[in-house]
């Protein structure tokens, strides 16, 4: 073999070789771009679930990361209050936290010594009891924390021989139920609580409302939907109220005062 032949076998071998070098480069994943870091701020939130009324302790928080950018100021961190596990040790819960939640204030109160009931008094609220039935108590389905219409129904007397007639008004509508007997939530995943007193969160005003009624017939409570977001309250002016006699049903658009006519 001469040494032109050796030549061109060398280049042709070199040839191959760069090749075969930058075929297998081309296979190789590019390199991961840099993942940049969000900045976190260490926030205190629910180690387990919280229910209404239920009294802090030191295993219900913890500190979790959280992306500084989403932390509401209504969020309590770390580097504000480094002691707020211990501090908040022995407030109620005003409304019930899921695990993860961050705690913020506005849904606990400190009790200072005074009962649940008192703490969770919203200011110039009133808490008044009345006696309910399953009947009148919409079977048992009506929980704390949910709306009610409280209807007072009572018995008149006909004008010139006229029968007797029923006549039901909603003396109270829209109001907020806190506890059912001494139940202020829900027990071991129960739907309904079967009482014999609910308590009821009233305006001054109302609770005298309520006195009144309980000494002139009979209470029902009425459930509300909880879509039904809005409170209407009656207007003393145009109230509505449903008259039966015997199986007739009329409704009038007026104040009791207007049934003596």
């Amino acid at each position: 073999m001469n040494s032109a032949r050796i030549i061109v076998l060398i280049i042709a071998l070199a040839a191959g070789g760069v090749a075969a070098y930058l075929v297998s480069g081309s296979d190789r994943p590019a390199p991961a771009a840099p993942v940049a870091e969000l900045p976190t701020a260490d926030v205190l939130v629910a180690k387990s679930e919280i229910g209404l009324g239920q009294t802090l302790k030191p295993e219900d928080l913890q500190w979790q990361p959280w992306p500084a950018g989403g932390a509401s100021n209504s969020f309590i961190r770390r580097t504000d209050r480094p002691d707020a596990t211990t501090q908040m040790v022995g407030w109620i819960a005003r409304a019930p936290f899921i695990v993860g939640e961050p705690i913020r204030e506005q849904k606990l109160v400190k009790a200072d010594g005074s009962g649940f009931m008192a703490a969770i008094l919203p200011s110039g609220m009133r808490a008044i009891s009345t006696e309910i039935s399953p009947e009148t108590g919409a079977g048992g389905f009506i929980l704390p924390n949910d709306r009610v219409d409280v209807i007072l129904s009572k018995h008149q007397k006909g004008l010139n021989g006229a029968p007797d007639i029923v006549v039901s008004e909603v003396v109270l509508p829209n109001v907020r139920v806190l506890a059912i007997d001494q139940a202020p939530k829900e027990k071991d995943g129960q739907n309904n609580v079967i009482g014999k007193t609910v308590t009821l969160e009233l305006r001054p005003e109302q609770a005298e409302t309520l006195a009144r009624s309980r000494q002139t017939g009979t209470l029902t409570l009425a459930l509300r939907s909880i879509a039904d977001l809005k409170s209407v309250e009656a207007s003393a002016d145009n109230q509505v109220i449903t008259v039966y006699r015997g199986t007739d049903r009329q409704i009038y658009a007026c104040t009791p005062v207007c049934l003596t006519r």
